[in-house]
């Protein structure tokens, strides 16, 4: 048997009555396993609207867990509004699409409009082998979380999903994901569209690009006005006395 640590957040806390707690498992035991375990004699756990986390990483429900693992159950991070969301997130492990959309989707919608980045198999007539994504993480999830939230009050939209892979990833997989759900289309794509635009310009994610011929970080799109610092020329640099 194994012990590991469970920490809640937000209403998971009080769905679990407590903010940590150890549960004890079978060697081998899976997150989706203890997820179980955690169910029985409960109802109501939101299990399709939570991520999951083992020592600080983005986990599935496949996942193995080892003696003293830490595992975070993380509900949507909430906008502040009531029927009003967000879910901003940076991690290592393979985004899935389908799970983010479902998760997005509410009764009172009438559009869930997705831009699924992902790479692929070559840049300018050269073959892509795979990308390193790297990010200054904590003003990354800063930024992400103030567009989102620009976004949804900007074009009137309920819910953003913003997602970001970090690390290696082979062509096919995905990179970037955000999920936009409104009552109207029209809303939903605006919103979209301005989100992969200003994400591209104004977080500080880089890429660099693997060929079968060698490597190169991607040229970034230039800060918008405001945010860039040009540094000074030979002429205002300062000289020593």
């Amino acid at each position: 048997m194994i012990q590991v640590r469970v920490l809640c957040f937000g209403v998971l806390r009080d769905w679990l009555g407590a903010g940590a707690a150890t549960v004890e498992l079978p060697e081998g035991a899976t997150v989706g396993e203890l997820l179980a375990r955690l169910s029985e004699g409960r109802s109501g756990l939101p299990l399709r609207s939570i991520a999951v986390s083992v020592n600080a990483e983005f986990s599935t429900q496949a996942q193995t867990l080892c003696e003293g693992d830490e595992v975070g159950l993380l509900p949507p991070v909430s906008g502040g509004s009531e029927g009003i969301e967000q879910v901003v997130a940076l991690c290592s492990e393979p985004i899935q699409p389908e799970k983010w959309i479902e998760t997005a989707k509410r009764g009172e919608d009438g559009a869930v409009v997705v831009f699924d980045g992902f790479v692929r198999n070559n840049t300018r007539g050269r073959e892509s082998l795979y990308l390193d994504y790297e990010a200054y993480e904590e003003l990354a999830k800063k930024q992400m979380s103030q567009i989102a939230s620009e976004a949804r009050v900007r074009f009137s939209v309920r819910h953003v999903t913003m997602i970001h892979r970090l690390g290696r990833l082979n062509v096919g997989e995905t990179s970037v994901l955000i999920v936009v759900a409104s009552a109207h289309r029209a809303q939903a794509f605006e919103a979209c569209r301005w989100l992969i635009d200003t994400l591209k310009k104004t977080v500080p994610i880089w890429k660099k690009e693997t060929f079968a011929d060698g490597a190169v970080w991607a040229a970034g799109e230039p800060f918008p006005e405001g945010m860039a610092v040009e540094a000074p020329s030979a002429s205002e640099a300062p000289h020593g006395s």
